[in-house]
């Protein structure tokens, strides 16, 4: 049985891998900071969480890294643990860059010291791209990152190139544009979207706040791109992938799209911060924008282009932004129904 460790294990990307893992036999395990098993949720609500093999992993931490990765002798290494909210990034960024960057460097810094044949996944984004010079966007596309985020998460790449290249490690990395899915977390703004038009017709809020609603991304499922990045753990040679749709949509049209799941019909109005979407049926104002949620350097359009990964690894994504939704919405229901019968974090 092949061993992977699993860093961000309590998230999204985290649990969705981890499921998919334990479907192909590797024993998993699941690397947690100090305190992060208390937010286990989403391993519970996937019915996995007695599968894991926890372990307490500090990516500040190098002793503690090298010992763990020493010991465990670990076949794959997927580094998804990271500061990931591009928002906050701005308010801390030297404790994005430690754990984002560093934290990755003192991985590979451990399977290099420990003469380990460890597979190693990065975790990169398509924040790095930012403001973007060619549209879609692909692997070699120059970098341009707009927020500490996608700086830390560039350096991260970066080294693992340099581990592959210097050392001969079998470093990858993943440049997943944005990927989302029922388990996402509340900071995320289509979470946000989604969890607010709930509250709206359960009547606990009566409307939500948005920023920038033209801002462009190219939105995939979760699922789909955590079998993408297992593959690329299993290719004979390492190499760098972008992971996406290549297709892109506003934040308006996805909460025209969410809005539709639960019975509004939603119309704009307005320019700018006066602008409003409103239930076209009852002309009840159900958004407005708020600048607090404006980024200060602001990324514009995200598409990528996924031919690379689909000729080498045959990845190609399953689920259209429509059906994305619709699957988030309906199961918005079934995780207020967990979360009312579960005593969980």
């Amino acid at each position: 049985m092949k061993t992977a460790i699993v860093t961000g294990i309590t998230g999204q990307d985290g649990a969705y891998l981890a499921q998919y893992l334990l479907n192909k036999n590797v024993r998993v395990i699941g690397a947690f900071r100090r305190g992060a098993e208390r937010t286990s949720w989403r391993l519970k609500y996937l019915g996995i969480d007695k599968d894991i093999e926890p372990l307490e992993f500090e990516l500040s931490e190098f002793a503690q890294i090298f010992k763990a990765i020493k010991d465990i002798k670990p076949d794959y290494f997927y580094n998804l643990g990271a500061m990931s909210f591009v928002g906050t990034s701005f308010d801390q960024p030297l404790y994005t860059q430690e754990v984002n960057y560093l934290g990755a460097l003192r991985v590979l810094e451990s399977i290099r010291l420990a003469e380990l044949e460890t597979r190693f996944y990065q975790a990169s984004t398509s924040e790095m791209f930012g403001e973007v010079k060619t549209i879609p966007q692909n692997e070699l596309t120059p970098f341009h990152p707009r927020s500490p985020y996608g700086v830390s998460k560039l350096a991260a790449h970066w080294a693992s190139i340099n581990y592959r290249e210097s050392y001969g490690m079998h470093c990858s990395n993943g440049i997943l544009f944005n990927h989302e899915s029922p388990l996402r977390g509340d900071e995320f703004v289509t979470k946000k979207i989604v969890s607010c038009f709930f509250q709206i017709s359960q009547n606990n809020i009566d409307f939500f706040e948005l920023g920038n609603l033209d801002a462009k991304r190219d939105w995939g499922y979760a699922k789909d791109y955590v079998e993408g990045m297992e593959m690329i753990t299993n290719l004979d040679k390492p190499d760098d992938f972008v992971i996406a749709t290549n297709k892109t949509n506003t934040i308006r049209y996805f909460c025209e799209l969410a809005a539709n799941e639960f019975g509004y019909n939603i119309a704009w109005k307005g320019k700018g911060v006066e602008e409003i979407g409103f239930d076209s049926k009852t002309n009840k104002t159900l958004i407005r924008v708020n600048p607090k949620f404006y980024r200060p350097a602001e990324v514009d359009i995200l598409i990528g282009c996924y031919d690379k990964i689909k000729k080498v690894a045959g990845w190609k994504p399953k689920t259209s932004l429509e059906d994305l939704v619709s699957l988030m919405c309906s199961e918005e229901i079934k995780l207020n129904n967990f979360f009312n019968t579960n005593k969980v974090n």
